[in-house]
């Protein structure tokens, strides 16, 4: 029982911890009406599974090149998943 709750609690503070430092979807309103600065692209491609899969990648990405929000701006599912998202500062 204590293992279980060990392990509900560290998986529980990693997801926590992943919220508070993961960069924010977008769309275009809040691009435009949060004065968002643009930063660069990113791309992620070759992923099986859903389009949460997806998102968690680009926020990854995005977070790894210093942006605190990300706009997807093409997806396409052709067997694997590809999609790429611009970066905001």
């Amino acid at each position: 029982m204590k293992t279980t709750f060990t392990i509900a609690t560290l998986t529980l503070a990693s997801v926590l911890s992943f919220a508070a430092s993961a960069a924010n979807l977008v769309n275009n309103d809040q691009v435009n009406s949060q004065n968002l600065q643009p930063i660069g692209s990113v791309s992620v491609s070759g992923i099986l599974g859903v389009p949460s899969d997806i998102r968690h990648q680009l926020s990854q990405k995005a977070d790894e090149q210093g942006a605190s929000a990300y706009r997807i701006i093409e997806a396409r599912n052709d067997g694997n998943y590809h999609a790429t998202a611009e970066l905001y500062k």
